[in-house]
């Protein structure tokens, strides 16, 4: 028999994880928010349309909507399903983790060209956190008013609740990864 409250919990935290509210969700997935709120809640069966719907609100497959909501062991994120983004100024940023309802936790990998400035990023919230190794090239980091050049095999931790930036001040591309513990919710970039 389906559990419409794992279902509700699911859905929810993967709003949450998204930092998305209800009347968001909503909005995204075409739904009233009075029927989101009922889903979550466990309190009423969805159409397959209107789970179709939320999953789509969510960025999600449908079957990975309705599958089993028991704690998997393991989450595999193929190479393919990456989401990867291509910013102004020719850099890259490739989302390189699983989603995992429940874990605030981002995997990312950037590429940035010779001479390219990434921009300020505002603060995460407080109890952020973020970790950056350099794979090859040379990174600036600032935090807050602090600077930092990494090479290729350095890294460095920063509290992620100030605003930060990212830059390759040198001529060879720069790639690098940043672990980051995110706690909702984040600024305007």
């Amino acid at each position: 028999m389906f559990d419409l409250a794992k279902l509700g919990t699911h859905v929810q935290g993967l709003r949450h994880d998204r930092g998305m509210t209800l009347a968001e969700l909503a909005s995204a997935a075409e739904v009233s928010v009075s029927m989101l709120s009922s889903v979550e809640r466990g309190q009423k069966a969805a159409t397959v349309v209107v789970l179709s719907r939320i999953a789509g609100g969510l960025g999600v497959g449908l079957a990975d909507l309705i599958a089993d909501t028991e704690p998997r062991r393991m989450i595999v994120r193929r190479a393919a399903d990456q989401d990867a983004v291509e910013e102004p100024g020719g850099w890259r940023r490739t989302i390189v983790s699983p989603v995992v309802p429940g874990v605030n936790f981002e995997w990312i990998r950037t590429t940035l060209p010779g001479g390219c400035d990434a921009g300020e990023f505002p603060a995460y919230a407080p109890g952020s956190h973020e970790f950056v190794v350099v794979e090859t090239g040379t990174l600036r980091l600032r935090v807050a008013d602090q600077v930092a050049e990494l090479s290729a095999g350095d890294s460095g931790y920063f509290a992620a609740d100030a605003p930060h930036a990212y830059a390759n001040p040198g001529s060879d591309p720069c790639a690098y990864y940043v672990a980051a513990l995110i706690m909702r919710p984040r600024g305007p970039r």
